[in-house]
């Protein structure tokens, strides 16, 4: 591919990318209003609308047989919604206020997924493992947000687990409320999604092939062009949704939405397609790019639970986690 097509490819395919999401995500968002679901619910389809860039993306690497390009996508998408999302919304909000339950709640899902990537990559298990591991703890939480508190209360559980279970969901529809409350959709919000869904990854697919050309082309690995570039921007549209949000006093919705996001990511974007096409070889920077992002992961959450929330000077170093892991992958690469 010549540098002046990659050129295009590159920066023509990520811009339809990044304006087709937000519309995707507008029409996702008012569908889920129309046939009720609950907030966390409608959470959740805000975070799988995000979604499609990233894993359009790492797919496309993966499939052209540039592993490390793909898998850089993915961890490094997460890696990058931890900062955008939840570290530069509590520098722009000043405070992001969360329950700990909430960050229990949804961290345990967070963290869980995190380290079923690192130990995938790491060779310690094959991905089909890892898919298996993963749903055992995305699973339940899903239900767990859809459930009523009715239902909730009559699982075979202890009654200490049902009453905090019961207590965690219900803060979180709480605070997703304050954020997500869309116009009422119709069918046609439905017929705009779908063929809006199949221009954000052919974008996408041409934002990568692009990508990878330039990188051939100035000698930058894979793990950079994914890790870096590709996976910051194909994360742009939720993480300047996230600081909007912050900026309104609505942050305290981030932290389940680049979570959720991030859960998703692995799954459809790593797990999925590597269980079918395969692994391959493993590398050092894939070692440290998953490490990194089970390492910034519990960062986040510990700082958000002992603080009730997030103050700014968490957002800073959440961020500065971030801006290390960019120049730790730049000079181990």
């Amino acid at each position: 591919m010549a540098v002046s097509v990659a050129v295009l490819a590159f920066l023509g395919g990520a811009a339809v990318s990044v304006g087709a999401t937000w519309l995707l995500i507008s029409r996702v968002e008012r569908v889920a209003e129309w046939l009720r679901l609950s907030e966390a619910l409608l959470g959740l389809l805000a975070a799988l609308a995000a979604d499609p860039a990233n894993v359009a993306a790492a797919i496309a690497g993966l499939a052209s047989h540039q592993r490390a390009l793909g898998a850089g996508v993915v961890i490094g998408s997460n890696i990058f919604n931890l900062a955008a999302l939840i570290g530069l919304g509590a520098v722009v909000a000043g405070r992001i206020e969360l329950h700990r339950k909430v960050v229990a709640l949804s961290g345990a899902v967070g963290l869980w997924v995190a380290l079923v990537c690192f130990g995938t990559v790491a060779g310690l298990f094959d991905s089909a493992v890892g898919l298996g591991l993963v749903l055992v703890g995305l699973v339940p939480y899903v239900v767990l947000l859809g459930m009523h508190r009715a239902a909730l209360r009559r699982l075979s559980l202890p009654r200490r687990w049902t009453q905090w279970l019961t207590s965690a969901v219900s803060e979180e529809e709480q605070e997703l409320e304050l954020a997500l409350r869309p116009q009422r959709g119709s069918p046609r919000d439905v017929a705009v999604a779908v063929p809006v869904l199949f221009l954000v990854i052919l974008a996408t697919v041409a934002m990568e092939r692009g990508g990878a050309a330039l990188g051939r082309h100035f000698g930058i690995s894979g793990i950079v062009v994914g890790g870096l570039v590709l996976a910051a921007v194909t994360s742009l549209p939720p993480a300047v949704a996230a600081v909007t949000l912050a900026a309104k006093g609505r942050g305290s919705a981030a932290l389940s939405t680049a979570l959720t996001s991030n859960a998703l990511n692995v799954t459809a974007g790593l797990l999925i397609p590597t269980v079918i096409l395969g692994l391959g070889r493993r590398s050092g920077s894939e070692l440290l790019i998953a490490g990194w992002y089970v390492g910034l992961t519990a960062l986040t959450l510990g700082l958000a639970y002992a603080g009730k929330g997030l103050r700014r000077r968490a957002g800073w170093a959440i961020i500065a986690g971030y801006a290390a892991f960019v120049a730790a992958l730049l000079v181990a690469s």
